[in-house]
């Protein structure tokens, strides 16, 4: 039988890219196999990671639905990815906070994210949060939270639930008192972990089912630019 040493290093290395290294090793000669840092911390740093979102806005308009799918439409979170930008955005995660604002309200019937490609001529959008300067600047794509895509070439489509939810339960009027409160939800987190791109020319959007009504939402749409 042909045994195999294996010669490593104890304790951590700080390398530059590019740099050969041994396999890491603990103090009783183990080797060491671990998740350094948090999942994203990498794309993060190398100021790839990026995203959009708002503080309290309403939401109390037919536009912010599966009902206006066209140029005026209004993301609650979104993206639109330039067909130039040369990178795919790779969806990590949105978030959704919903508030009533009056005692008489109408839920947001659930949400669902919307697509569109092949769009060269989107001239609106936010420029995103670069999540690891926080400050704007450096993406390729343009945040639609809260933004009409202006100059949208096909219209969007509803293509899937999102688990995301918030606001009151009742798709119909329903004013609280004190012993009759709106079955509601106050916001979640939907984690994609990359199993959604939007491609050059691509925009989703999140959208209500109905029209809300004394409604307002806290937002954020977190992605990866990543280039081909």
């Amino acid at each position: 039988m042909t045994e195999v040493s294996i010669r490593g290093r104890v304790g951590p290395d700080t390398l530059a890219d590019g740099s050969e290294a041994k396999i890491r090793q603990g103090k009783s000669a183990e080797a060491i196999v671990q998740e350094l840092h948090g999942r994203f911390y990498e794309q993060t740093k190398r100021g790839n990671v990026f995203s959009d979102g708002v503080g309290l806005t309403a939401i109390n308009n037919a536009t912010y639905t599966v009902a206006t799918l066209g140029a005026t439409v209004t993301p609650i979170v979104g993206l639109y990815n330039p067909s130039n930008s040369g990178v795919d955005c790779v969806l990590i995660e949105a978030s959704l906070a919903v508030v009533m604002t009056a005692l008489a309200a109408t839920g947001p019937g659930g949400f669902s994210w919307a697509a569109s490609v092949g769009n060269a001529a989107v001239s609106t959008g936010n420029a995103p949060l670069n999540r690891a300067l926080l400050t704007q600047g450096g993406s390729k794509a343009r945040g639609l939270v809260n933004v009409a895509p202006t100059g949208l070439t096909n219209n969007l489509v509803v293509r899937f639930g999102s688990s995301l939810m918030g606001g009151s339960g009742e798709n119909t009027t329903f004013t609280a008192t004190a012993v009759a409160m709106q079955t509601q939800a106050l916001g979640a987190k939907e984690l994609f972990d990359g199993s959604v791109i939007v491609p050059p020319g691509g925009v989703i959007a999140l959208l209500a089912s109905t029209t809300p009504v004394a409604h307002s939402v806290v937002s954020a749409l977190v992605w990866e630019e990543v280039p081909f």
